[in-house]
């Protein structure tokens, strides 16, 4: 009888440990799905990020990718391009940055495509402020609708309908026509009207990307967010540029790293970094450390280092420390290069 009862409180105890198991393990994926878990307010563990580099806009930028994973020891998951915005109709996607790109995407299965789009032609140089905000006004009442309808339609007839939209990036800052501060109101409607155009689309499975510059430039850049609703992913570009030096500057800094971090958390996004790398202070291989940190450490869709100079590594002698660090970093061969910091 007791030796019964024993056993059968043994039963009962591995079968509550097995429901915690169970219950854990559910959790675990409901947040990594998106699917309703509470959102993360602290660093995970470390983790692998999709990974991808800035090589190119158009055919080159996909052949230079086999030498790129080739030098990291990592297979490149994530093509990155950009659609030029010398003519309303570059924002349908010309065939040299499409055909290439969209072709290299379906060739395997587990690759991501992401695109900058810009919102606005002309987008770079900018124009001035009023006529910015008289661009976005327009958008927002649907003067551009076909130019993005069609845009969609050619991502899926490529079988890129997945591709992750990277939508008028750095919105808070001056560099882009297609900028959110001449009038916020009208970027945001303008922004929701785009991705309801491309999302009529049959066939399209696109995400999109909230991207702003890391820090306090033109606007604030929470007052540009356009809604959970229109939103996939909450981006930030973020070089090693001041104001700031330290990592933890970054970090801290009005509208940095940890304030995007708790926004998308909030938000129950995920995050993504669609251009990172070196700027103000050279070769700098203690941000290529602590970028590596960060990312792995938070949830993190994907990111892609601007490779070419100053930004880069593998493209850019002038920074091999760097270099050395982002290839024993990201390339899974070891911890942070000794000397750094």
């Amino acid at each position: 009888m007791i030796e019964r009862s024993r056993g059968r409180r043994v039963y009962v105890v591995a079968g509550v440990l097995a429901a915690i198991v169970i219950i854990l393990a559910a959790g675990s994926w409901a947040y990594r799905s998106g699917k309703g878990a509470a959102p993360v307010t602290g660093p995970e563990s470390p983790h692998p990020v999709p990974l991808g580099a800035f090589l190119g806009a158009d055919r080159r930028g996909v052949d230079r990718i086999e030498g790129f994973s080739s030098w990291l020891g990592v297979t490149v998951t994530v093509g990155r391009t950009y659609l030029p915005a010398g003519s309303w109709d570059d924002l349908e996607g010309p065939d040299w940055a499409l055909d290439p790109w969209a072709a290299w995407r379906s060739e395997r299965p587990g690759r991501v495509l992401a695109v900058n789009v810009p919102m606005v032609s002309p987008n770079e140089p900018p124009v001035g402020d009023a006529e910015a905000a008289s661009l976005l006004r327009d958008g927002a009442n649907g003067r551009y609708d076909a130019h993005f309808r069609k845009l969609a339609q050619r991502l899926v007839d490529r079988r890129a309908n997945d591709t992750i939209v990277v939508l008028g990036w750095e919105m808070n800052g001056t560099t882009y026509s297609g900028r959110c501060a001449p009038d916020p109101d009208a970027w945001k409607r303008y922004w929701r009207r785009i991705v309801a155009v491309m999302r009529s689309v049959p066939g399209q499975r696109l995400r999109f990307d909230f991207s702003p510059v890391r820090g306090t430039q033109a606007i604030p850049w929470p007052n540009c967010y356009p809604g959970d609703d229109v939103v996939d992913i909450v981006g930030m570009d973020s070089y090693d540029q001041r104001p700031g030096h330290a990592f933890r500057d970054f970090v801290t800094q009005p509208y940095g790293l940890k304030a995007h971090a708790d926004f998308a958390a909030a938000h129950r996004k995920p995050m993504s970094y669609p251009e990172w790398g070196l700027y103000d202070y050279g070769d700098d291989l203690n941000y290529v450390c602590a970028m590596y940190s960060w990312v792995t450490t938070h949830d993190v869709a994907y990111q892609s280092i601007t490779d070419y100079c100053p930004h880069g590594v593998w493209s850019c002698a002038a920074n091999p420390n760097s270099a050395g660090a982002y290839r024993q970093l990201f390339g899974g061969k070891g911890g942070c290069p000794r000397g750094s910091r």
